[in-house]
């Protein structure tokens, strides 16, 4: 005997009582298996005269990963689709402050 099967529609959200602490990352490497994607997350920080003459020779940079995330390629096109809505955001507020922002000497 099959039991029947029920929909359920649900929102995922964030879970903040054991709060992580953000981390910075200002470069993000991308790579795959044949199971998932991963996301390197790097601090590039500004290259001594050292580092520069050892990129001379090998015109690598290392740095520091802060964080590596594998994920199901099933979240991949959900992941593009809000982060394409969160530049959009970001650029409709930076035009709308830039269009209300006075035009002439500040007093």
């Amino acid at each position: 005997m099959t039991l029947p099967t029920k929909q359920l529609s649900f929102t995922i959200v964030p879970d903040d009582q054991g709060e992580q602490p953000r981390t910075y990352a200002n470069f993000c490497a991308v790579g795959h298996t044949p199971f998932d994607m991963t996301l390197t997350f790097c601090d590039v920080r500004p290259l001594s005269e050292t580092d520069i003459r050892s990129a001379e020779q090998t015109q690598t940079v290392k740095a520091p990963v802060v964080s590596r995330i594998a994920l199901p390629f099933g979240v991949i096109p959900g992941l593009i689709n809000a982060l394409q809505e969160q530049m959009k955001a970001m650029q409709d507020a930076q035009a709308q402050q830039a269009q209300g922002w006075p035009s002439g000497p500040l007093h």
